[in-house]
Parts: C-alpha cells; structure tokens; sequence
C-alpha cells in the first residue's frame, strides 16, 4: 500500500523539485522523484499519464498526479494505468453532492481543501467552468472535464 502524504507535504516537495522558483517542475524531475520512491515509468509514459503534450507541471497538476495515479497505483510500475477511471475519480473528487455535475462552488471547495484557492467571490472560477462548458449550463459534465483535463497546456 502506498504511502498517503497529505497535502502540505506534497506543496513542499513541489517547492523542492521547483528549483527556479517559476512554480513549474519538468517531467524530467517528476521521473526522478518517481524512481527515488521506487516507481519507474518512461518520460513517454509520464507524458501520457499527465495528459497533456506539455512537458512541465504546476502544483495543481503534481497534486492530481499524486492523488490519482501514484496513491491509486499500488505496484511498482505506471504503465497499464487506466487512464479514463483516473479521471472518474477525479471528476468524483469535485463532484462533492455526487449529481454528475461540477459546479463553481463545488470547484472553489476542492480547490481551497488543496490550498490551490485565494479568491472568495469565484469570479475566476466562473471564467474557469465557462472556458470548457460547452453547453452553457454553467457546470461541467464529465465529458467537459476530461476535455479540460486532456487539454494541452
């Protein structure tokens, strides 16, 4: 069973591995961390898994990486994730009432928990659902989800 870091811990080995202090880490640096706790997987792999084409990481994006695929993996090896359950999960994570939907305030939630939120009247998170609701519903289904998460940065 893996280790479980709260979340504190994981900002502070962000800063670690942040050595410019620009609040971005490479996928070469989580490749390194990975291999020191005993995970191996190939930069390709760790492409793939972070779901994006970019090749850095901000501290949302470790804290997700952490949360949904390091803690849920309990092997030694990345590989042969299933990526599109990671993203049930973590759509389920935001998802706090558990209707199918995200809306702002469930957003801003979550997001404060992680420490990832200094804003109290949601007017970014507003802009944030608007920029993948492609319904205008004004939340996000699961499928405006996975596209915001899959996104390239």
């Amino acid at each position: 069973m893996s280790p479980v870091i709260s979340v504190d811990d994981l900002h502070k080995i962000f800063a670690t591995l942040d050595k410019k202090g620009d609040g971005l880490i490479s996928i070469d640096q989580l490749k390194w961390l990975l291999e020191r706790i005993g995970y191996s997987a190939s930069i390709e792999e760790l492409k793939t898994l972070v779901g994006r084409s970019s090749t850095t990481l901000d501290s949302m994006d470790f804290i997700f990486f952490y949360d949904i695929v390091v803690k849920k993996n309990n092997n030694n090896s990345l590989s042969g994730h299933d990526h599109d359950g990671d993203l049930v999960e973590a759509f389920k994570v935001f998802d706090l009432n558990g209707d199918g939907f995200i809306s702002c305030e469930e957003l801003e939630n979550v997001l404060l928990r992680f420490g990832l939120w200094d804003e109290c009247d949601g007017g970014d998170c507003k802009s944030m659902i608007r920029k993948f609701d492609t319904n205008s519903d004004g939340l996000l289904d699961y499928d405006e989800f996975r596209n915001m998460m899959l996104v390239s940065s």
